[in-house]
C-alpha cells in the first residue's frame, strides 16, 4: 500500500525570517524592559509573579512585562485539566486551596478499556491516580494568575504575539511583535500598525506548545535534545447536560486504531457541565486517521450517550501536547539572555496526564534565577541547574521511556509501561529510540465518511474564533501539494484549515485555531496578528 512521509513535504523552520539583530529596519515603537515574558500561560504568569515578589521582597524595582498573543488572558487557554496543586501551594503559601481558580476535588475516579459497544473497567494505573487533586478550566486558571501578577506591578499585554527574537550576536535581545491590519496580500492597510520592538535583560520563552521562537532558538544556538519531542493532538469539547457525572473517567481503546496512542478524558467541571476529549498521538500510521472525526464516533459509545443525552455542546478546542518526555527536553533550557519554560520546554509527563504545575514550577524556577542574574551577574544557567534537581526532573525520568514503549503499538506497549511502573522506571535500562512524528511513514488509504456529531465547521465558530476573513495567511506549506498529502493535511487539522482540491490543496487561514498539529507533521505555523484565533472563555 502506497506511503507518504510527511517531513519531505514539510518547509524548513524560516530561521533567517525568525532571527534578527536587534535594531532591524521596520519596527514601530520600541519599549525597553528588564525582564520581558512571552505567553502569558501558567509557566509565564507564575515566573511574573514570583520574581516581581522576591524583588519587591529585596526592594529591587524592576520592569517586568508579559506578552500574550490573545485578545484577552485565557483564550488561547486549553487544557484537560486534572490540576496537582502542588506548584499554587508554593507560589501561594499563603492562600488554601479552597481559593484557588479550581472547580471541584477529584473523589472517584474509573478507567476503561473501550470496544466499539462495551467497556472493560480497569485498576487506574499508579501513574494516573487522581484523588485530592483538582478539576480546573485553564482559562480561568490563567485569568486568576494574571490578575495576581497585575496586583504585583507586572504588566500585561494582550494581544501582541512574538514573532521574532531580536538578537546581539549570540545574546537573546528581545522580541519584535507581528504587524497588525496587514490585508490579504500581506500589504499594510490605513487602519495597519508597524511590528513593535521590546527589549529586554531577560528574555523567558514560555509561548506554550511548539513554541515557535523556542525552536528557532534551539535550531540557531544548536540545543539538541537526545530524542526529538513528539507530540499529541488533543480535541475538547464542553457540554452542558442534564444528567450528573461524579468522577473522573479516563478511556483506552476504541475509537482509536491499535497502533495509535491515546484515549479519551470525561471530566464534571460543575453537576451538569462536563468537559471532555480524545487525546492522540501524532506518530500514527493512517493517513485518514482525523482526531476529531473520533471525537465525534467517541460520544456515541454507550458510556458517553448516556451522559450527554438532551445535552447540548457549548465549547470547543483543540491544542498540540508535547509528549517526548525526559529525553525530549533541551540539552539546555537557558542562554545569553534568555531561558525556555513550560510546554515550549517539553515539560509534560504523559503517564500522568500532567503539565500544568510543572509549568507553573518551571516559571518559579525561572523567576528565581532571573533576578539572581539581573542582581548578581549569576548566570541563568542556575534555572537549568534548579529544574535538573526537581521534582521535576525526577518525575520525568522515572516514566522516561513510558510513552516511547508504545511506537510499538498498544498492546505491547501497555504491557512494558506497566513493567516500568512496577520497576520504578528501571526496566528495561537505557533509552527509547524515537523518530519526530514528521518522519513516520503514513499509510494512504483514504474513503469516503459519512459526517456525523459536530462538523468542523461548527466546532470553529464554538471556539470563538472571530479572526477576519481578509488577514493574510500564516501558514507556510510546500508548493505543489499533492491530491494525497492535501487530504492528509485535511485529516490532521481538526478545525477545517485545508482543503484537498482538483487544484491542490487550498488553506483556510482564518480557520485556525493555533492548535499547531500541521506544525509538527505539514504547513508551519507563524504569529498572525493580535487577537486573531480561538476566544476560550471555560477550556
Amino acid at each position: 500500500m502506497a506511503e507518504i512521509v510527511p517531513a519531505q513535504y514539510q518547509p524548513a523552520l524560516p530561521l533567517e525570517k525568525l532571527i534578527i539583530p536587534d535594531g532591524a529596519a521596520g519596527a514601530g515603537d520600541r519599549m525597553e524592559l528588564d525582564v520581558l515574558i512571552v505567553g502569558a500561560g501558567p509557566a509565564g504568569l507564575a515566573c511574573a509573579i514570583e520574581l516581581a515578589r522576591l524583588a519587591k521582597a529585596d526592594g529591587a524595582e524592576l520592569n517586568i512585562g508579559v506578552l500574550e498573543k490573545a485578545e484577552a488572558l485565557g483564550e488561547h487557554s486549553l487544557s484537560g485539566a486534572v490540576v496537582n496543586p502542588r506548584a499554587f501551594r508554593e507560589l501561594f503559601p499563603d492562600v488554601k486551596d479552597e481559593d484557588f481558580p479550581f472547580r471541584q476535588t477529584v473523589t472517584r475516579e474509573s478507567v476503561y478499556l473501550l470496544t466499539q459497544r462495551g467497556k472493560f473497567r480497569l485498576p487506574t494505573p499508579p501513574t494516573m491516580h487522581n484523588r485530592s487533586f483538582y478539576i480546573a478550566s485553564l482559562c480561568e486558571i490563567v485569568r486568576w494568575l494574571g490578575a495576581k501578577a497585575e496586583e504585583l506591578g507586572v504588566n500585561v499585554f494582550t494581544g501582541f504575539p512574538a514573532a521574532q527574537l531580536l538578537t546581539r550576536e549570540s545574546t537573546v535581545a528581545g522580541v519584535r511583535t507581528a504587524p497588525a491590519g496587514l490585508d490579504r496580500q500581506g500589504n499594510p492597510t490605513p487602519g495597519g500598525t508597524a511590528p513593535n520592538d521590546l527589549v529586554a535583560k531577560v528574555t523567558a520563552l514560555a509561548e506554550g506548545t511548539r513554541g515557535l521562537l523556542a525552536q528557532a532558538w534551539c535550531q540557531w544556538q544548536h540545543v539538541p535534545s537526545e530524542n526529538p519531542q513528539i507530540f499529541a493532538l488533543g480535541v475538547k469539547e464542553l457540554w452542558e447536560t442534564k444528567q450528573t457525572l461524579d468522577r473522573v473517567i479516563h478511556t483506552l481503546g476504541w475509537p482509536l486504531p491499535k497502533d495509535a496512542f491515546g484515549g479519551s478524558f470525561v471530566y464534571p467541571l460543575e453537576p451538569n457541565l462536563i468537559a471532555l476529549g480524545l487525546v492522540v498521538g501524532l506518530d500514527y500510521r493512517d493517513a485518514a486517521l482525523d482526531v476529531h472525526v473520533l471525537l465525534q464516533q467517541f460520544k456515541h459509545h454507550p458510556l458517553m450517550r448516556e451522559f450527554l443525552a438532551g445535552g447540548e455542546m457549548v465549547e470547543w478546542g483543540a491544542k498540540t501536547i508535547p509528549e517526548g518526555g525526559f529525553y525530549s527536553l533541551p540539552q539546555r533550557r537557558a542562554g545569553d539572555g534568555v531561558v525556555l519554560l513550560g510546554d515550549a520546554a517539553g515539560f509534560v509527563d504523559v503517564p500522568s496526564l500532567k503539565g500544568i504545575h510543572y509549568a507553573m514550577q518551571s516559571g518559579i524556577y525561572a523567576g528565581r534565577a532571573i533576578l539572581q542574574n539581573l542582581k548578581n551577574g549569576t548566570k541563568l544557567t542556575e534555572y537549568d541547574r534548579l529544574v535538573n534537581a526537581s521534582y521535576i526532573a525526577r518525575d520525568l525520568y522515572r516514566t522516561r521511556n513510558m510513552r516511547l514503549a508504545f511506537r510499538d503499538g498498544f498492546y505491547l506497549g501497555g504491557l512494558q509501561a506497566g513493567l516500568m511502573t512496577l520497576t520504578g522506571g528501571r526496566f528495561p535500562g537505557g533509552k527509547y529510540e524515537m523518530h519526530a512524528d514528521a518522519d513516520v511513514p503514513r499509510t494512504l488509504r483514504f474513503a469516503p465518511t459519512r459526517p456525523s456529531g459536530v462538523s468542523k465547521v461548527d466546532a470553529v465558530f464554538k471556539s470563538g474564533n472571530s479572526t477576519r476573513d481578509s488577514i493574510p495567511s500564516h501558514l507556510i506549506a510546500a508548493q505543489d501539494v499533492s491530491g494525497d498529502v492535501a487530504r492528509f493535511y485535511s485529516h490532521v487539522c481538526p478545525a477545517g484549515v485545508y482543503e484537498a482540491t482538483e487544484n491542490g490543496l487550498r488553506i483556510n487561514a482564518p480557520n485556525c485555531v493555533d492548535c499547531k498539529a500541521t506544525d509538527v507533521l505539514g504547513p508551519r505555523w507563524t504569529p498572525r496578528e493580535g487577537g486573531s484565533g480561538p476566544r476560550y472563555k471555560r477550556m
